[in-house]
């Protein structure tokens, strides 16, 4: 007895223990294991601080070298690593069973990735680049240049170390705080579809860049100018994955972020440029430390009850709502915004309404179902810049009136009722006089 005592005992911790487990109010919404790819393992010296920050917020970095002949992204249907860092620019290939199409299923499998490339990028870079909406300058030995917008620190004369300050606005992917120091960069340039709605540029070229051989005179017109020129894009595929792109290899490493900037022509003198906090930033939101929504206890029911229903009536008022958090980085808090909307869908939107928020996350309206019957759904498709979509859909039934449930005397039906009762009597008024008229 005392034995069975202590196995139900344990089996209540081992619940206890799973449920908490299963509590996602405190749980990252990504893992925090990345594989980090190089082509020569002094990167990790030479770019120690962008790692140390990344290990600093928590991610477990494995590095190995690009054509590991071990390297695999998965084992047993299951993926070892929840991002990916590609810092290997001139790698032709990658070792083990990892090749361009296993990077873009690993990005496909709802995955993050960061990949840097330089003027050596190889064939196999570029096409991954390709793959997630970005083209890189054919001409492999293209930098972008800019005889206007360059470091004053440049010693080399061709102008390829850029100052550039021409950031996208947006809070959740750069933070809050602004980035005050311009931007060292120095690589090759890349364009963005800008039909393309799920890649955009964070960093831009001034409009007096361009891109080409700075070692050769121009013979023709360069293919990228100006600010089209986009240096540093991210994606947000449809599942949320994310993934960040930058032509600059440099970008991230110790010597350009704790180097001092001067942009030519300007007075002001950084003691340190902006690329420490750029690319910490950057990285938060690529990893999803910041940016990244969950909707929970949806509910719908009618005004005044609780309890949900399996259908509504026509006309029935009724009552929908919603929590919506976002991942701070180290909890859940409260997501606040004006213009989280719930439609009432039938083939299109019967009812569309914005929704009022208590401003601690739970959002909720009312509104009275349509005079039309059929199979509806409850639908709330939120898509903002920088934040991951929310997408909600529960189909629920709308029935007509019962025979039972239509009122005795309906007041619009009054002149069908008097025309009836004025048509009796008409008729029996002539037949009166008909029968006993001389």
């Amino acid at each position: 007895m005392a034995a069975l005592r202590l196995l139900l005992l344990l089996a209540a911790a081992m619940l206890l223990v799973v449920a908490s487990r299963g509590d996602a109010s405190g749980a990252a919404p990504r893992g925090r294991k990345l594989l980090v790819l190089v082509d020569d393992l002094a990167v990790r010296s030479s770019h120690s601080a962008f790692f140390g920050s990344l290990q600093a917020r928590g991610l477990d970095l494995e590095f190995r070298l690009a054509d590991d002949p071990k390297l695999s992204l998965h084992r047993y249907g299951q993926y070892l690593y929840d991002g990916l860092v590609l810092f290997a620019p001139s790698t032709p290939r990658f070792g083990g069973s990892v090749d361009q199409n296993a990077v873009l299923e690993f990005i496909d499998a709802g995955h993050d990735m960061i990949l840097a490339a330089d003027s050596s990028a190889s064939d196999l870079i570029r096409g991954i680049a390709t793959e997630c909406g970005i083209e890189f300058d054919e001409d492999p030995e293209a930098m972008v240049i800019d005889h206007i917008n360059y470091a004053s620190t440049e010693v080399e004369g061709d102008h390829t170390l850029i100052a550039g300050d021409d950031l996208i606005q947006s809070d959740v992917i750069l933070g809050s705080k602004k980035i005050e120091a311009p931007v060292l960069f120095r690589g090759i340039g890349h364009a963005v579809n800008p039909s393309n709605s799920l890649v955009l540029k964070v960093l831009s070229a001034s409009p007096s860049a361009y891109s080409a051989n700075p070692k050769t005179k121009l013979a023709s017109p360069p293919s990228l100018t100006g600010s089209g020129i986009s240096l540093v894009s991210i994606m947000q595929a449809r599942n949320n994955a994310r993934v960040l792109i930058s032509g600059s290899l440099d970008l991230f490493s110790n010597r350009l972020l704790k180097s001092g900037v001067k942009k030519a022509g300007s007075k002001t003198r950084h003691e340190k440029s902006g690329n420490e906090q750029f690319v910490t930033e950057t990285s938060k939101w690529v990893f999803h430390e910041r940016g990244h929504l969950k909707a929970v206890n949806v509910a719908h029911h009618k005004v005044g009850e609780t309890n949900e229903p399996s259908m509504y009536r026509i006309n029935d008022d009724l009552e929908y709502s919603v929590e919506i958090y976002e991942w701070s980085g180290t909890s859940w808090k409260p997501y606040v915004a004006d213009d989280v909307q719930i439609q009432f869908y039938m083939m299109s939107p019967y009812v569309l309404k914005n929704m009022s928020t208590d401003k601690k996350g739970l959002y909720s309206t009312s509104f009275k179902v349509p005079d039309v019957y059929g199979v509806f759904q409850f639908k709330v498709e939120y898509q903002r810049l920088g934040y991951t979509g929310v997408s909600l859909a529960k189909q629920i039934p709308v029935r007509p009136y019962r025979h039972n449930e239509y009122e005795r005397f309906i007041t619009s039906a009054y002149p069908y009722y008097a025309a009836s009762f004025s048509t009796m009597g008409a008729f029996f008024i002539f037949s009166f006089a008909y029968l006993y008229h001389k």
